[in-house]
């Protein structure tokens, strides 16, 4: 139960993160394209790497502050460190075509989904 409560605060806090970081975006570029996303998506990746090395090289960390970072506060701040993460896995592999496909997938499939979810409230809702 406590590495649930840690995920929930984690994930609090980086939900909380995102929003201050896309209202200050839109006053400070405007809303004329998506920087503030393309902030929390570059944040919580380099998060996520640093997060991963650290934990490897430097400092072990527990199982409940580990899930807090990853899964509760990187993860509500942004999915799209997990993206990364698992390209770069798969690049320090030597897996070049792997990444590439997989990262257009992901790419494609998300913007599907995200269409395909627009349409389904429209459908239902107009």
């Amino acid at each position: 139960m406590n590495i649930i409560l840690s995920i929930a605060a984690g994930g609090a806090l980086g939900a909380v993160a995102r929003y201050l970081v896309m209202i200050q975006a839109g006053y400070l570029f405007g809303s004329n394209f998506p920087f503030g996303t393309i902030i929390v998506n570059i944040l919580g990746s380099f998060m996520l790497g640093a997060l991963v090395e650290v934990s490897a090289t430097v400092w072990s960390i527990g199982g409940e502050l580990r899930a807090m970072l990853v899964a509760g506060f990187i993860g509500s701040f942004t999915t799209f460190s997990t993206l990364s993460l698992d390209m770069m896995t798969l690049l320090e592999r030597g897996q070049t075509g792997l990444a590439l496909g997989y990262a257009s997938v992901s790419v494609l499939l998300g913007v599907s989904g995200l269409a395909f979810g627009m349409m389904a409230v429209r459908f239902i809702f107009h």
